[in-house]
């Protein structure tokens, strides 16, 4: 064992054995110890941010940082071997089949997900890292159910993405503190795997989520040029895309860049936490009140302001400028539905691509030919860095605009409700994605659903087509008779009714959980056999 270093989980035994080896727990307890301060630091910062927020301030570009806004001489990195042409991303967890399926969908990359599309039990932490080795080395062929799983001889590029920075790893202490989630996943991947990634013509490229301040993605690129220089690594081999996808970090996008630079492979528009974002960090704000969250597009002007300055900021330091996820998913035994879904997906595609994005995202593999089609008819060279944008002009009140077309209805109640449910069902019981009427729904969707019950209810918003004010009581109603309805296959009972709870006392908060993800952490914590002092209260 490593000096100071605790494994608190007897899960997953044999991938213990092969990933937390002695010298990969090394590298992370140097990582640790390095840089958690700094961390709980930057995360301190966050909350003092938010109170700002609260008594009134309104959001801006920082002033601090104008000179480097200003400057029009500095350009981020080039694209790392494999990531000139990123025009169709497939993203997913990292189970052994959904990484072979995935790298061998044809799309140009596959974004490995041990954040929001996956449940970060023990486990699935550790088979994924696995999964992901194997994978690098092409050794991941198997056979399960009479069919065979074998990489094809151009598979996508492969790009891994951490869980945030505000997440712990409870399973692993370095000092009798756990470790950061994103250090933990970031250390074991690059540790395992860099040499063997470049030495096959890649690298160790990473999606960075979550991040609220550009003092976040400078901590980020300390990290890379710290773990570089562990292994002898030559700086700049690293690549990290940043998802812009908390309403704070679209005020930074060029200090973002600029932090990176030497590291940066572009800017992706996190669609959907972005929405989430958008609700927590105003939560004070009546006026920020949001529809039902079918109405919240990408056409509504918050959010093509968003869009319009991301790709902007990206195409002036030379860098992709990556579009978001459709959460439609392919209907089966039902041709109308199924169409309808696809046509959604084609509008998604093409309105990315014409705004001027480098690529885009699909979560299932039967919906890259779409996005492939639109985006090679209409996207001739590997990316469209030429596509400036110099009409673009967007000022804070644009990404704060709250006139959003929709309406609050007893349908986008009881449709929040049972994504939030079963989504949050699911995750504690292993399962990061699930498919929902027709969604893919991860960590992000459920999200808006838990933020937009808490807004409805503390702003007493009334709904259109009842007349009724939203109030806990009204939610509780919705909750105890959807609850049935979504038990079954994934979903136990049981974990319903500890969601159910949860949600009863995040209405009647004053304020919501920062994220679903850490309040329920302490539930997979005690699951796996941490101590109890790991179980957080949810009430």
């Amino acid at each position: 064992m490593v000096a100071g270093v605790q494994i608190h989980s007897k899960e997953a035994q044999q991938a213990q054995a092969e990933i937390l080896t002695e010298d990969a727990l090394k590298f992370i307890a140097a990582l640790h110890r390095t840089f958690e301060s700094t961390r709980q630091s930057l995360l301190v910062a966050r909350e003092a941010a938010q109170l700002r927020l609260d008594a009134g301030v309104p959001l801006d570009f920082p002033p601090e940082t104008a000179h480097i806004r200003a400057d029009p001489s500095w350009l981020c990195a080039a694209p790392g071997p494999g990531l000139e042409d990123r025009r169709v991303e497939i993203t997913g967890p990292t189970d052994r089949k959904m990484v072979v399926n995935a790298l061998n969908s044809g799309t140009k990359t596959f974004m490995a997900d041990f954040e929001d599309a996956n449940s970060p039990t023990f486990a699935n932490m550790l088979n994924g890292q696995v999964n992901l080795r194997d994978a690098i080395r092409r050794q991941i062929d198997f056979e399960s159910g009479g069919k065979s799983y074998k990489l094809t001889d151009k598979p996508a590029v492969l790009i891994c993405r951490t869980r945030g920075w505000h997440l712990d790893e409870p399973r692993v202490t370095v000092d009798n503190t756990p470790v950061s989630g994103s250090l933990f996943d970031f250390a074991l991947y690059f540790y395992h795997n860099a040499w063997e990634l470049v030495k096959r013509g890649s690298g160790p490229y990473f999606y960075l989520p979550k991040m609220e301040h550009y003092l976040e993605a400078r901590l980020w690129n300390d990290v890379f040029n710290f773990s570089q220089s562990y292994i002898g690594m030559p700086f700049g081999t690293i690549r990290g895309t940043v998802l812009i996808e908390t309403l704070p970090a679209a005020f930074q996008m060029e200090e973002i860049l600029f932090e990176l630079r030497t590291h940066s492979a572009g800017l992706n528009c996190g669609r959907w936490d972005y929405i989430f974002s958008f609700i927590k960090r105003r939560r004070a704000d009546r006026s920020a009140l949001l529809p039902d969250r079918k109405d919240v597009t990408m056409e509504s002007p918050f959010m093509d302001a968003y869009v319009r300055l991301l790709i902007q900021t990206c195409h002036r330091r030379r860098v992709a400028a990556m579009g978001g996820m459709s959460a439609q998913i392919p209907v089966k035994n039902d041709v109308q539905a199924n169409d309808a879904a696809m046509n959604k997906v084609r509008a998604d595609k093409l309105r990315e691509v014409k705004a001027g994005h480098d690529g885009t995202w699909i979560a299932h593999p039967a919906i890259n030919q779409i996005a492939m089609e639109i985006f090679n008819e209409h996207m001739l060279g590997p990316h469209q860095y030429h596509i400036r944008r110099e009409d673009v002009r967007v000022a804070a009140a644009d990404l704060l605009s709250n006139k959003v077309p929709g309406q609050i209805t007893s349908a986008g109640v009881r449709s929040g409700v049972e994504a939030a449910l079963a989504y949050s069902a699911a995750w504690l019981g292993g399962n990061g994605c699930i498919p929902l009427n027709g969604l893919m729904e991860d960590a992000a969707t459920a999200e808006i659903s838990r933020a937009q019950l808490w807004q409805w209810v503390r702003h007493g918003a009334r709904l259109a087509d009842t007349g009724e004010t939203i109030t806990p009581e009204y939610v509780d109603n919705v909750i105890d008779t959807s609850g049935p309805k979504v038990v079954g296959g994934l979903i136990s009972q049981k974990n319903v009714d500890i969601v159910s709870k949860y949600l009863k006392a995040q209405v009647r908060k004053e304020w919501p959980g920062e994220f679903l993800t850490s309040d329920l952490m302490g539930y997979l914590a005690i699951a796996d056999g941490c101590p109890a002092q790991w179980q957080r209260s949810v009430l």
